[in-house]
């Protein structure tokens, strides 16, 4: 079975990021590939409204039918609110809980993101599980592509 991997907005822009291109397009080829499913979510469409126009239309290249597609509801809401309640991150990283919630709730392999100030980081990954685990979840798996690519020496 294919991995499902969630992916965030970050995931979508560092496509063109001279930091972290080379991993991201290395994610992608895995996509491309058939080697792994991206979760997309409607909140990531949102977000991708405001970004330049190659960010824009990068998933546009693929077709819609090679994405599983979730939405916002109000479970995934409301456990969105309880990180913020407990104070996993601040008020203004609520889009960030939101994504979490997403791939919580939906039950992902794995959530990619390069947000390692609010998603990819020891502390809020455990407090992003505590209350998951707390409310009858299963853990998040939260890596970056870093973590989920192929390496020359795996291929060996």
């Amino acid at each position: 079975m294919k991995p499902r991997i969630y992916i965030d907005t970050s995931i979508v822009g560092g496509y063109f990021d001279i930091e972290f291109e080379r991993e991201t397009k290395a994610l992608f080829e895995r996509f491309k590939n058939n080697e792994i499913i991206f979760v997309v979510s409607d909140l990531l469409y949102v977000e991708l409204l405001n970004a330049p126009d190659k960010v824009k239309n990068l998933l546009a290249k693929y077709e819609s039918s090679q994405f599983e597609h979730i939405e916002m509801n109000e479970q995934v809401e409301e456990l969105a609110n309880k990180y913020i309640e407990e104070k996993v991150v601040g008020k203004t990283s609520i889009e960030d809980c939101r994504h979490i919630a997403l791939g919580t709730i939906n039950n992902v392999n794995i959530l990619a993101s390069w947000n390692f100030k609010h998603i990819v980081n020891y502390d809020r990954i455990r407090g992003y599980n505590a209350i998951n685990i707390r409310e009858g979840y299963n853990l998040l798996e939260i890596r970056s592509p870093k973590d989920l690519i192929k390496h020359k020496e795996d291929e060996k």
